[in-house]
């Protein structure tokens, strides 16, 4: 028997699973889950009683949730329990096609077998030791991120705000090495309107949304927020030699899927080396394969002294990494920072197999043609609408601008199969599918889209 709390649901033998699936096939693609979470569903033969005990599954996860779990997640209605390719699907058996890769981090889909290879194997030999020795893994996939980008050496962490968190040591630390004569040193830190670099404490004070820090100031002090392409007020502020680092998303994804121009990153890195201040460039989101290119800042011509990546690289598993150039890797010592779970045999082998795959130029080049048929389609079917105004993005990191808010499209879209994702002000559609979708899988999604503008009116 399999259980969930009070919910039993009997397991059928294997030689009645293909009558029973032709038998709830139509009940069970018609259940719906509404805006309050609860599960209304169609029933329309004699297995009536049987799916209405599979439809409450997901109402049950819902309402456990909500008894044991922090609030802090605005769900939405809808529970997965299993995918393939770019395909997800609830307990009830409901299809969903998946544009929102968990934000970014499925890059490779799910199920793939080549990380579901190397995730076994490596789980089936060493999982973790913690960074007191070595391990294979880990020095093989920094290998990789050091030929495939500009810099000279990494340290891992795991997730894209301790990227983030350790970037900001670093750049402190670099000053105070670099001046060690100096009784105060460049300490302060540029930002930018509509950037998101994640929400610990750090991190936070260099997220531009007022309503994520508000509640937990003070916060780290020192950063300034300046107008995302403002060549001149960043100028200006860097030659002050009060600024450690300048953090900049070479495209933002949280804040609508704006991305710099070449211009703007190429006056940061003049200004910064005039100053003596640090370049970060969080590719948390746009980094690795997602524009197209391996790194977003190569179309750029710019390379930063620090770079922060986290989401795909593991392909579904907690990792970040900050690659850094020597001269800042040599400023480091032994216990200015450090992590218990960082850089997991088990993790690296399962970003390794992501970066094998992601690498290779034929896989960028079909992400970049991808996202011009994608961006070319969502124009010509969505275009027309007098609430569109423009869509944006490189490679599969896709924005739709809306004149009103996009959460009536999303919530539609979900109800009709398709997971999108808002950004921006919230009028935004998000659009970050796994590198693998298909054509077809793009014009399934537009044609969803299409076919719920109505939402917005």
């Amino acid at each position: 028997m399999a259980s969930l709390g009070q919910i039993t649901l009997p397991r059928a033998p294997s030689s009645e699973i293909g009558l029973l699936r032709r038998r709830f096939e139509r009940p069970i693609i018609r259940t719906r889950i509404g805006f309050n979470g609860r599960i209304a569903s169609v029933l329309t033969n004699a297995g009536d009683q049987a799916v209405s005990v599979k439809a409450s599954v997901s109402q049950k996860v819902i309402e456990e949730e909500a008894k044991v779990i922090v609030g802090t997640y605005a769900r939405a209605p809808v529970v997965l329990s299993s995918g393939k390719g770019c395909k997800l699907f609830d307990p009830e058996g409901k299809e969903y096609l998946d544009c929102a890769s968990g934000i970014a981090v499925n890059a490779l889909g799910h199920g793939d077998p080549d990380w579901l290879r190397a995730v076994t194997e490596q789980a089936g030999v060493l999982a973790h030791v913690s960074n007191v020795y070595y391990t294979i893994p880990q020095i093989e996939l920094a290998k990789r991120l050091v030929a495939s980008s500009f810099a000279d050496r990494v340290f891992f962490c795991n997730s894209g705000t301790e990227a983030n968190e350790a970037a900001i040591k670093f750049s402190r630390k670099f000053q105070r090495f670099t001046h060690p004569e100096d009784k105060e040193v460049a300490t302060g830190f540029i930002a930018f309107t509509n950037s998101f670099h994640g929400r610990t404490l750090g991190a936070l004070a260099l997220t531009s949304k007022e309503q994520y820090r508000t509640p937990f100031e003070p916060i780290m002090p020192g950063v300034t927020f300046l107008e995302y392409g403002n060549i001149q007020a960043a100028t200006d502020l860097i030659r002050s030699g009060k600024i450690a680092a300048v953090f900049v998303e070479p495209i933002q994804g949280e804040g609508g899927i704006y991305s710099a121009t070449k211009e703007f990153l190429q006056s940061l890195r003049s200004a910064c080396d005039a100053a003596g201040s640090l370049l970060v460039f969080d590719e948390v989101q746009c980094g690795l394969g997602r524009t197209g290119l391996m790194w977003a800042y190569e179309a750029f011509g710019v390379t930063p002294d620090i770079m922060t990546v986290a989401k795909p690289l593991a392909g579904g598993l907690p990792i970040g990494a900050v690659l850094v150039t020597e001269k800042v890797a040599e400023t480091i010592n032994y216990g200015d920072h450090g992590s218990t779970f960082a850089g997991s045999p088990l993790v690296c082998s399962a970003a390794i197999a992501v970066m094998d795959k992601v690498s290779k130029p034929s896989f960028l080049s079909s992400v970049s043609n991808k996202g011009r048929y994608f961006r070319d389609l969502l124009v010509k079917k969505l275009g027309g609408n007098s609430h569109v105004k423009e869509v944006r993005g490189e490679g599969l990191i896709i924005g739709v601008e809306l004149d009103v808010p996009v959460s009536s499209l999303v919530d539609a879209c979900r109800d009709s199969g398709l997971l999108i994702l808002t950004a921006g002000k919230g009028n935004v559609v998000r659009i970050v599918p796994p590198l693998v979708i298909s054509e077809e899988e793009i014009e399934r999604a537009v044609e969803i889209m299409a076919q719920n503008l109505t939402a917005l009116d």
